[in-house]
């Protein structure tokens, strides 16, 4: 229930998660990301939110498609970059090496940690051969339902132990570092960035 529960909450509760999301500047870290790629590489934004990272991507050229599981995002999403934003949960992703990034951007950080592992098997599946993942968790070790959400935090030893549990993905982790909430009033949050590359 614990994927019901979130989806709910950003049902009821999407134009104020849009207001507080849609226009932040999160310009340093989808720079970081789109220097590993060359345009026009397809990027998987999985879970897409307010669609604003899916709408900075397609300015900067790139092909996008985008997925959210919750509906009432969904069509907001659509509306704000001019894609149809597809309605799926992360289970359900089933292409094969379609993608040259994958753009989990504070969303895979929703399922409890059998979930995620089975979830990151998928993303590994849907990359090509040397793309690439960038995901972001709240920093620290907090698993549980915070604000109406679920959430799986992380630090660099628990990811570390975690991608140890999935080893046969082959995934690296390229680069992680930490960076304080960019959203006003939310300097005090941490979260853990990482980069990771599916093996040649």
């Amino acid at each position: 229930m614990t994927t019901a529960k979130t989806l709910s909450y950003y049902n009821t509760n999407a134009p104020t998660f849009i207001e507080n999301t849609v226009n932040v500047d999160f310009s340093e870290t989808q720079t970081r990301f789109l220097r590993k790629l060359k345009s026009p590489a397809h990027i998987l934004d999985f879970g897409c939110g307010s669609g604003r990272d899916t709408k900075y991507f397609l300015l900067q050229g790139f092909q996008v498609d985008a997925i959210d599981g919750s509906a009432a995002l969904c069509a907001a999403a659509s509306r704000y970059t001019g894609i149809q934003v597809q309605n799926m949960l992360f289970q359900d992703l089933t292409a094969v090496e379609a993608y040259d990034g994958i753009w989990a951007c504070a969303s895979i950080l929703h399922l409890p940690p059998g979930e995620l592992k089975t979830v990151m098997r998928k993303m590994a599946i849907a990359l090509k051969t040397d793309g690439i993942i960038y995901t972001g968790f709240k920093y620290g070790t907090f698993i549980g339902e915070r604000n109406g959400r679920f959430f799986t935090d992380m630090t660099e030893e628990t990811f570390a132990d975690l991608l140890r549990q999935i080893e046969d993905i082959d995934l690296d982790l390229e680069e992680q570092w930490v960076t304080t909430d960019v959203r006003p009033g939310r300097g005090e949050e941490r979260w853990l960035n990482l980069i990771l590359r599916k093996r040649s």
